[in-house]
């Protein structure tokens, strides 16, 4: 999926949501086995509730990896099972390695699992990150500026240019690809530095995790916006484990709806 039509169907939807497939066995509801078949029924059923809502779904690849070769499975079919025409397929799988190994978990995910993004990280330098730009229609989506505690650890630090280390770091990889096939994720509790952000990159599309369970509130991020949305709100947990019972896909359905609804206010 290109920009153009990431666009157009953010615009159809009114939405700029990103369902998680964060799934974990031990989570799924009573009624599924706590295992990767359950997992995938699960998966299955959300992607179907859901996917009025949502643009994009976002799938933790470590929740699948822990399940071995049967989690791999089930991702794989998660892949399949998603209308490609009605939402960009996020692996959210964090690869950051050496050019010739980049290239390997490049043609993993978008060759032989067919997602459409992935999320990589780029503080080995430019060759963990060009082996993924490569590919057309694919997006390669860098971190920026995380949610996370530890980022205060390396990506807050100040450097002696008076910036700080994820300042430098967006703008030197911002210089590798375009707006056409790189985004970054930044953090949804990182309100303070958007406007910042804004100023490397403005045009850019921003994956932005952390609303809900998080602690993000989907109303602070109207000043990360730009004229054409660039913007993909992941939400997880809030949505596919808003119910432990037989109803989980009708209230997963529920929180999504919510959700664009707020979004459908946002894009006026």
């Amino acid at each position: 999926m290109n920009r153009i039509e990431l666009i157009e169907l953010i615009n159809k939807k009114q939405s700029f949501l990103c369902v998680g497939l964060d799934t974990d066995p031990n989570k799924l509801p009573d009624h599924l086995p706590k295992n990767a078949e359950g997992v995938l029924e699960f998966n299955k059923q959300i992607i179907d509730s859901t996917k009025e809502f949502a643009v994009s779904f976002k799938l933790n690849i470590a929740f699948y990896e822990a399940l071995g070769i049967e989690g791999w499975k089930a991702l794989e079919k998660t892949i399949n099972y998603i209308p490609k025409d009605q939402a960009l397929v996020i692996a959210d799988a964090k690869r950051g390695d050496i050019g010739n190994t980049a290239d390997q978990y490049a043609k993993a995910f978008f060759e032989n699992l067919k997602a459409d993004a992935i999320t990589v990280n780029p503080y080995m330098g430019r060759d963990s990150v060009e082996p993924f730009l490569k590919y057309d229609n694919k997006w390669t989506i860098a971190l920026g500026l995380t949610s996370n505690i530890g980022a205060i650890d390396i990506e807050l630090m100040d450097l002696k240019n008076g910036r700080k280390v994820y300042e430098d770091a967006i703008d030197s990889i911002a210089k590798l690809g375009t707006i056409d096939n790189l985004m970054f994720v930044v953090g949804a509790t990182k309100v303070e530095y958007f406007e910042k952000i804004r100023t490397i990159i403005p045009d850019h599309f921003l994956l932005i995790p952390g609303v809900g369970a998080q602690g993000g509130k989907l109303q602070d991020l109207q000043s990360a916006m730009n004229e054409d949305c660039g913007l993909l709100v992941n939400s997880s947990r809030q949505i596919i484990y808003a119910s432990k019972g037989v109803d989980f896909a009708e209230q997963a359905a529920v929180q999504a709806s919510v959700l664009q609804r707020q979004m459908a206010e946002m894009l006026k």
